[in-house]
């Protein structure tokens, strides 16, 4: 079976109040890209990607005007793929949902979420000292992790799909408050994936087949706060020490090279600027999982020689959004 995990940016702004596709030549929320150039490059990515599962982060927005699911399943439908059913969890206010895009021929999937005292809902609150002044704080996911028992041929696995905190200084009007709000942003970041662990935790320790995927915003080695907290919260996530731990090889790869060449999963404009490349999205497996010998694969179009081979994938990949899919294949 193929997953994949695949930030769209902007993807709500394709559709209207209806869920239809705007496939014009309207400006896109993307720079210098117009909505029919999008949408037919996503529809290209998709359709190439052929997976039986994608969990989208920034999916259409679910609200009191809008449907989510709605647009993901006429997205699915204009282009014809089969992953044509479509599931969100907790709403956010973001206009950026975290969404499974899926065959219902191959896997039933349910929302299905979980929580006690150590790890609340993800709709709930946690409660951790992030600032050192010995008073919990209060943290709350502004995009609540999907998390989904999904059935396959071999039985039940647990999907968690995350979006998790960014750390860009948005808002700072100078160079103290942006060190200030960067500060700031990444103990909360760190925050949720200690919270997210938690959760982790209770899965393995009840010997789920446990699958975490999407965006952390975050990696070993991506910036200069990681040395003030002494990791990344993709490490939490993975698990540390002796204990019960995740894998992904691209997270493991960055761990253990901390000068040459890395995996990169988003590309950025800059204003006059060389592009900003980043390891953001992840795939992590519980160990029973990668027991099966999965293979993981970055869908980055330079960097994979199938997808530069391909020059309308690759052109697609530049079109479709700043992130680029990653890839799962195991058996299931």
């Amino acid at each position: 079976m193929r997953f994949a995990t695949y930030n769209v940016e902007w993807f709500n702004s394709l559709f209207d109040d209806n869920g239809l596709l705007i496939a014009d030549g309207s400006w896109s929320s993307r720079w210098d890209v117009t909505k029919a150039q999008q949408t037919d490059a996503l529809g290209a990515v998709f359709t190439a990607l052929n997976a039986d599962a994608v969990m989208i982060i920034e999916a259409p927005d679910t609200s009191r005007k809008r449907d989510g699911v709605r647009a993901l399943v006429a997205f699915a439908k204009y282009f014809g793929l089969r992953t044509r059913a479509a599931i969100i969890g907790f709403p956010n206010e973001t206009q950026q949902e975290i969404a499974l895009l899926y065959d219902p021929d191959v896997i039933q999937v349910a929302h299905d979420p979980q929580g006690d005292k150590s790890a609340p809902r993800f709709d709930g609150k946690f409660r951790m000292d992030v600032d050192v002044d010995a008073a919990p704080d209060v943290i709350r996911w502004s995009k609540p992790p999907l998390e989904l028992a999904v059935t396959t041929p071999r039985g039940v696995l647990r999907l968690i799909g995350v979006h998790a905190k960014s750390k860009a200084p948005h808002g700072a009007r100078n160079p103290v408050a942006a060190t200030r709000i960067s500060i700031e942003n990444r103990r909360k970041q760190l925050a949720q994936c200690i919270w997210l662990r938690r959760r982790v935790e209770t899965h393995l320790a009840a010997g789920d087949d446990l699958i975490v995927l999407g965006d952390f915003n975050d990696g070993p080695g991506l910036d200069e706060y990681e040395k003030l907290f002494g990791r990344s919260g993709v490490e939490i996530v993975l698990g540390e020490g002796s204990g019960a731990q995740l894998f992904d090889p691209h997270a493991r790869m960055a761990l253990g090279r901390r000068v040459g060449a890395m995996p990169v999963t988003a590309r950025f404009k800059r204003p006059g600027q060389p592009y900003l490349q980043a390891l953001l999205d992840y795939i992590m497996v519980s160990p029973g999982l990668r027991d099966r010998g999965p293979t993981w694969q970055i869908w980055h179009p330079f960097d994979h020689p199938d997808c530069y081979a391909n020059a309308d994938l690759r052109e697609a990949l530049l079109l479709a959004s700043d992130h680029f899919p990653v890839v799962l294949d195991i058996d299931l």
